[in-house]
């Protein structure tokens, strides 16, 4: 990420503030969050909460998780630190494989890879994590993270084994 395309270049100096209202941010109000589903998504993972992930969608076919950009999920030059993404695409890659599997089961990451593709420096991240295989051992979640202009910011694939109830 050291070396930025031409649209990762460094925000205009006259531009807004990027911790105010930011104008590529397609939900400035956070219409688009689902309240209730963040809170069990910050009871089951409470990390999240600290992280301040918002569940926009939860179901077996699709999770969606919002990460609003912030000073203090950044590294130098006000870039969306890559363990903040890395750490959202996990939480919607569980989410997705735990509503895949059996009541009374669980799942646990055993394998994951990010591809990190472009910077954010502004407005929001979503994951968006879909089942490749859902088998009775693992499951295979494909997440991908785009920004607020919906281009694509990292793509992470995750391996995640079946715990059979007890």
């Amino acid at each position: 990420m050291s070396d930025p395309t031409p649209d990762d270049a460094a925000p205009d100096p006259t531009s807004p503030d990027p911790t105010d209202t930011d104008p590529t941010d397609t939900d400035p109000t956070g219409s688009l969050i689902d309240q209730d589903a963040t809170a069990y998504l910050r009871t089951v993972m409470p990390f999240m909460e600290r992280l301040g992930a918002e569940t926009i969608l939860a179901t077996p076919q699709e999770v969606r998780l919002r990460l609003r950009w912030a000073e203090e999920r950044c590294t130098a030059g006000g870039i969306l630190h890559g363990g903040a993404l890395m750490t959202l695409a996990d939480g919607a890659a569980a989410w997705c494989a735990r509503l895949n599997v059996p009541a009374g089961d669980r799942t646990t990451t055993i394998e994951s890879k990010t591809n990190f593709l472009r910077a954010v420096r502004r407005g929001f991240v979503e994951a968006v994590a879909r089942p490749l295989h859902v088998g009775r051992t693992t499951i295979v979640v494909d997440t991908l993270l785009y920004d607020a202009n919906h281009r694509l910011v990292a793509r992470t694939s995750q391996t995640q084994a079946v715990l059979p109830a007890r």
